[in-house]
Parts: structure tokens; sequence; C-alpha cells
């Protein structure tokens, strides 16, 4: 068995994220202070996934009863900011880091304190309309007495997160993970790998399953089954098969002219 590894780049247009931000209040237990107003401060959501290219809105707020100073540091391009009593809203565009930590700083009475966001952006056009066609299994072609199988995975980012497997049935023959590619653009990928089938393996469903997993945030897409219909024999089998053939046809064929003189045998006595 052999296996080829083909992974492409490509770079594709930036999916933008509609929506406008949701203010809730969401107050934490106050954190330990040496001061007479105590505060907590939110950020959230805490962690969001968001398609390179992507916008995405963050809400900060806080417990202060006072006026306060906020801020929010991040090396993402921000956008519009929104404030209302106890919140303020950030937009972040074009989000294309990988991973990026966000943190929205509050000051209340002299004090300051924080709280964190991570920005993840990634892309696999599995979770889109076109969950079907993200995980392609091309028919399996035979050559020779092997069987080539490939499999296409679209729009990719990270990369490096993916990991792509084959499965005969249930069982996984190969897989294989791409974390030695680093780019940052969108990929599409293509693995190919050539197996020997047997008889066990004729008429049995195989599918190929991508799996992104972004620290915890994972998303699985799988194609569409293939079947292997012709089994595959090397020269040594053909050779025997044909061997065999013959050799049944000769048996056959002499059992049938031992039955034929038998019979006239019997009519010459009649």
């Amino acid at each position: 068995m052999e296996s080829v590894l083909f992974p492409s780049l490509l770079l594709v247009a930036a999916y933008p994220r509609s929506g406008s931000p949701q203010h809730e209040w969401m107050q934490s237990p106050p954190m330990p202070s040496g001061t007479s107003t105590p505060f907590s401060v939110r950020l959230s959501p805490e962690l969001e996934a968001v398609p390179p290219g992507g916008s995405v809105w963050l809400n900060c707020s806080h417990s202060c009863p006072l006026p306060v100073r906020s801020s929010l540091r991040t090396q993402l391009r921000q956008g519009k900011t929104l404030h209302g009593s106890g919140w303020v809203s950030y937009q972040l565009l074009d989000v294309r880091a990988w991973n990026s930590k966000v943190r929205c700083v509050v000051t209340c009475a002299g004090e300051t304190r924080e709280a964190t966001a991570r920005i993840t952006a990634y892309s696999l056009t599995l979770l889109a309309l076109e969950r079907p066609r993200s995980v392609i299994m091309e028919p399996p072609v035979l050559v020779g007495h092997k069987y080539t199988l490939r499999c296409y995975v679209t729009h990719v980012f990270p990369v490096g997160f993916l990991v792509v497997s084959l499965r005969r049935g249930g069982r996984v023959i190969y897989f294989e993970s791409l974390e030695r590619f680093t780019g940052s653009d969108l990929a599409n990928v293509t693995l190919t790998y050539v197996m020997r089938a047997g008889p066990n393996d004729l008429w049995q469903p195989i599918t190929c399953h991508a799996r992104l997993n972004l620290d915890g945030l994972v998303v699985r897409s799988s194609s569409a089954p293939v079947m292997l219909t012709v089994l595959a024999l090397s020269p040594a089998s053909k050779a025997l098969a044909s061997a065999s053939i013959a050799a049944m046809v000769g048996i056959l064929l002499a059992v049938g002219v031992v039955y034929v003189r038998k019979y006239q045998a019997v009519q010459t006595q009649l």
C-alpha cells in the first residue's frame, strides 16, 4: 500500500458575517478588592469562531455603579462602538488571525479590572449550505490490480489543524494529519490513497471524513459513500484463477466423456 498527499492553497473571498450585537447583562461574582466599590467585568462571548475576513461583536459589561472608563485592547481592527448603561459593544473587522486575544479594560473608582476573550478564525464550508459538497469522494479508479481512492476537502482554514481519514465500513483504513502545514490562507486539500481490494472489500461503503479541531471546537464532515464493485486481482492471482478455471473445465470434460461412454455401453447391451 502507498499513499500520496497533495495539499494546494487557494485564496477565496472572505465570508462576511452579518447581524447586530446582542446585549446581555451577565454578572460574575465580584473579584476580591481592597476598595469600597467592588465590581466585576465580563466580556462575551469569551470564545468566538468566525470565517477569515469576517467580523464579530464583543460585549463588555460591568457592575460598577459609578461612571467608568473602558477600552478594548486588541491587535484586530476595530469598527463601530455602541454604548449603554453598564455595557459597551465593540465591533472587530476583517478577522484573519488564527488565534487572537482580546481584553476589555474597565476602571471604576480608581481601580482597574479586565476581562478577556479569544477570537478564532476558521473556515470549512461544511458549515454552510454546501455541507454535502465540502468533502468529496471520487469514484474508485482501478489501475492494474490496485484501486486509487481520492478525496477532496475544500476551503479549509487553518489547514494545519485538519485530519482527513478514509473509512471502509466503520473502520479507518488510512488517515493523514496536516499539522506540518502552517499556511495562513484558505486551502483545498486532496488526499490520494492506493489500495488492493480483497473479496471482503467488495460492496463495502468507503467514505472520506474531515475533522478540524480548533482547540476544543471540533468541526466534522464526511463524503457520500462509494463502493468497490470489481475485485482487483494481482497478476499471480489472475494466473491462479485462470489455471483453476482451466482445471475445472478439464475435469468437467473428462467426467462428461466417461458418462457418454458408459451410456453408449449400456445402449449397446440393450
